[in-house]
């Protein structure tokens, strides 16, 4: 076999090479319109799921926060009341400083019908106009 023949041979194998992989690119077809909007729209549903997940988690951390946060200042102003001199006349007592934005209201109100060495303290938590937390207890005269 000659050199010549040699370079034939290698460019007719190279024909059929590159003619197969032609052929196999043609064969081949990428993703249709359909496909690619149904990735799209699958792609979609899950990012507007994952956004409503963490909004609502978020959500439920602020509020479980506020709650924690009113039952400690709660604690703090009854505990700050039954240390307080007892006032037989009292319808409120001092508070303690609340953080911003929450607000700590004291209500007093004899027990009728007993004597008066002893009164039900109401003290409610407030944040943006709504109540968020309201506990009774009592104060006695000892």
């Amino acid at each position: 076999m000659t050199v010549r023949e040699d370079d034939k041979k290698m460019r007719t194998n190279l024909r059929k090479w590159l003619g197969s992989l032609k052929f196999r690119v043609q064969d081949e077809g990428g993703l249709g319109l359909v496909e690619s909007l149904a990735a799209i729209a699958i792609l979609g549903v899950s990012v507007v799921a994952f956004v409503v997940a963490l909004s609502s988690g978020s959500i439920t951390v602020r509020e479980g926060g506020q709650e924690s946060v009113a039952q400690s200042l709660v604690q703090t102003q009854l505990e700050y009341i039954k240390s307080y001199p007892y006032d037989t006349g009292a319808t409120t007592y001092p508070t303690v400083e609340a953080p911003e934005g929450y607000i700590i209201s004291v209500a007093v109100t004899p027990i009728p019908n007993t004597d008066t060495d002893i009164q039900k303290i109401t003290v409610t938590i407030s944040r943006e106009g709504g109540d968020i937390l309201e506990i009774e207890d009592y104060k006695v005269n000892r």
